[in-house]
């Protein structure tokens, strides 16, 4: 949710920005696009710095470095300054999708795992929701300023809260059976990290190009929308705010239904219907003027586009070498979100290019075509994802209790015997 709400405060304040700093739309979302890029390189520091040393103290610090730079970025005087602090607060953003992930859905029992992996997922969107309200009624008192520096409030207490959270249950067994055979060392555990590439190279591939998919579905259809609204629709910012909140409340339905279905029907034919649900609704989005039409549209794409991602978690998790549960699903993540992190700017260049005429205070006026572009966007994208996630490898089931798999660089075991059940790891954590 922090880093939701942390990450879309420039997509909802795109047109305030821009005035603020006298810069076009096509380059203030080049903050967008910056913040994207380097969250990778926070997904690996923190991603092997979680996997090497712990769940807990690694994020905590993580929320209180996103904390520091949304707060800085409140007070910046000049675009420059500006850029410069979502850079590194890419940085900051980038560890904390991989660490929360591994800590929440290791320690569920199986029949859990999907519609934690959707609850988990969403909040995001609740995030989004938040920021959206922060935005109707902070920012339209107080200015932009406002979103950022509440942002850093609640990302503060978030790191509060983990830090009064017990460390992950699988992890403290894991470091103890290595300690038991003398593995618990660093080197060790980059030379597992070598071997983990060269043995699973390929699925880093597929993983990376289905979320590089994902990722621009998701930023394709969020990024831009506020602007999209308000420009080529000519809705008011505080109405491109609500239709944003109630495309988040189909997206929180979507991820729960989403995550849940996988348990099912499997991980890869849930990622289908939903991303085939996108493209069915993509008329709603972009054809209708009135906000009742508009509004159903954004609930019915977002519903897709997060039920889709509502899988993610745990398919990531699923696929992972075991010993890398943060390290994996958050790079390639990362990886995903950096080949994306063109998608704003994408679009505002579409639009820079294809125009349209509004009716705007009884004046016809010429505006960029965002509807067109988002539709011909998110098409596209949709067919991209459908195709990926068809012959992605899928893990359904995986038993993250197979200890043995959990210590080496992801060899499976198959001995029965050695499978410690859910209830035992936690029962040896309390004791």
């Amino acid at each position: 949710m922090c880093n939701a709400i942390d990450y879309v405060a420039v997509s909802l304040t795109v047109p305030l920005l821009s005035k603020q700093f006298g810069k076009s739309t096509s380059a203030v979302t080049t903050a967008i696009t910056l913040t994207l890029l380097f969250r990778s390189v926070g997904a690996v520091i923190f991603g092997m710095i979680s996997d090497r040393f712990g769940r807990k103290w690694p994020l905590v610090v993580n929320l209180l470095l996103c904390c520091v730079l949304e707060l800085g970025t409140g007070f910046v005087d000049t675009f420059s300054q500006f850029l410069a602090c979502r850079a590194l607060f890419g940085i900051a953003m980038g560890g904390i999708w991989g660490l929360s992930s591994s800590s929440a859905l290791e320690n569920l029992p199986i029949e859990l795992r999907g519609l934690a992996s959707g609850i988990l997922q969403e909040g995001y969107t609740v995030g989004y929701i938040f920021a959206a309200v922060i935005n109707l009624t902070l920012v339209a008192q107080y200015g932009w300023r406002a979103l950022f520096w509440t942002g850093a409030g609640i990302t503060c207490i978030a790191a509060v809260v983990r830090a009064l959270v017990p460390e992950s249950p699988f992890f403290l067994h894991a470091k103890e059976q290595e300690k038991a055979k003398g593995v618990n060392t660093s080197q060790n555990f980059l030379r597992r990290t070598k071997e983990m590439l060269k043995l699973h190279w390929l699925l880093c591939i597929y993983a990376v190009l289905l979320m590089t998919g994902l990722n621009f579905l998701s930023h394709g259809s969020q990024d831009l929308y506020p602007t999209y609204l308000q420009i080529t629709k000519g809705f008011s910012a505080h109405n491109a705010s609500v239709a944003t909140i109630i495309g988040n409340c189909g997206a929180i339905v979507g991820g729960a239904v989403g995550g849940w279905a996988s348990q099912y029907v499997g991980r890869r034919l849930t990622i289908v219907f939903f991303v085939v649900l996108v493209a069915v609704f993509i008329p709603l989005w972009v054809l209708p003027s009135s906000f009742s039409a508009l509004s159903a549209g954004a609930f019915c794409v977002q519903l897709g586009v997060q039920g889709a991602w509502g899988v993610i978690p745990i398919q990531l998790a699923e696929m992972s070498p075991p010993a890398f549960r943060a390290t994996f699903p958050g790079v390639v993540y990362q990886l995903g979100n950096m080949v994306s992190s063109a998608s704003a700017q994408i679009e505002a260049t579409g639009g820079d290019n294809l125009k349209t005429t509004i009716m705007k205070d009884g004046v016809l006026t010429v505006v960029p075509d965002y509807a067109t572009v988002q539709a011909i966007f998110i098409g596209a994208i949709a067919v991209f994802v459908i195709v990926i996630a068809i012959i992605v490898p899928e893990n359904h089931g995986s038993n993250f209790e197979n200890a043995d798999a959990a210590y080496h660089g992801g060899d499976e075991v198959t001995d029965h015997a050695s499978q410690i059940s859910y209830r035992e790891v936690n029962e040896k954590s309390s004791a």
